[in-house]
């Protein structure tokens, strides 16, 4: 990949989709990763207003700290980029207190997971609006079309996407280019919503090279599973089973025609 070339085409993407939309700027979520550092990057080389926006749920405090430190340095060096915290702790301590708890622990942490994802989309979504921006989703190619990786209506709830053509490799390789801070680059990639230090490939059971291997193995259409590795045969079966499970997130919305002769 011609990481500069890529770079470029992206940046001009987003000046022309901001003129052709009307809107007068962005608004980013930034987590400390690599994904929503190198999105934001990509923003503020626009030169257009940037609005970043920190939004912790009791947040680890090395993420917060990596998050903080790269919306500083956008600051100083992008006079276009400003900058909120919005601290959602309290907001989903109050949600907790107004739904049951329910008996399927698996079942209730997962939702509760989704919650958290869902109350960040909502606060870029008010900040979208009152400023007549727009929303940036910072999801990448295997997470947002491989494996659906995402939450929906949470961070996959979005105005436009400009890594999500990129995997996650090729969006590290756009961080070095775009100078991101050393230590996003070299943590491991995480989506913060548990409040803990499980990292993606802790739930999703393996790394992204190896579900980008996946990804490139199935979209060629044919499997010769007797050459795979005891390991390749464990990753292509992780991928397809998270890539079928998950359609009904890559997919559009189904909607019920209604035939003719009864309307």
């Amino acid at each position: 990949m011609d990481a500069v070339k890529v770079k470029e085409h992206i940046v001009n993407w987003l000046k022309d989709y901001l003129a052709e939309s009307g809107a007068k700027g962005y608004v980013i979520g930034v987590s400390g990763g690599i994904d929503s550092a190198v999105t934001s990057a990509l923003a503020a080389e626009t030169g257009l207003p940037l609005l970043c926006v920190e939004m912790p749920i009791y947040q680890e405090v090395y993420q917060v700290e990596r998050a903080k430190q790269h919306i500083e340095s956008l600051k100083e060096n992008y006079p276009n980029v400003s900058s909120v915290e919005t601290e959602l702790t309290p907001v989903f301590d109050t949600f907790l207190k107004a739904v049951p708890k329910e008996e399927d622990d698996e079942r209730y942490n997962m939702s509760l997971v989704n919650t958290r994802s869902r109350l960040r989309m909502t606060t870029l979504y008010y900040f979208a609006a009152l400023k007549g921006y727009l929303v940036l989703g910072t999801g990448n190619k295997v997470e947002d079309f491989g494996v659906g990786f995402f939450t929906k209506y949470g961070d996959g709830g979005v105005d436009l996407s400009p890594i999500a053509d990129l995997v996650k490799t090729e969006v590290y390789e756009l961080g070095e280019i775009l100078d991101i801070n050393e230590r996003i680059m070299l943590a491991a990639p995480t989506d913060g919503l548990w409040g803990d230090d499980r990292t993606d490939e802790d739930q999703i059971g393996a790394t992204y090279p190896e579900l980008e291997w996946a990804m490139d193995v199935a979209d060629k259409g044919v499997v010769d599973f007797t050459s795979f590795t005891p390991r390749q045969q464990e990753v292509f079966a992780i991928y397809t089973r998270l890539n079928t499970a998950n359609q009904h997130k890559m997919e559009p919305i189904p909607v019920c025609k209604i035939p003719a002769n009864l309307k």
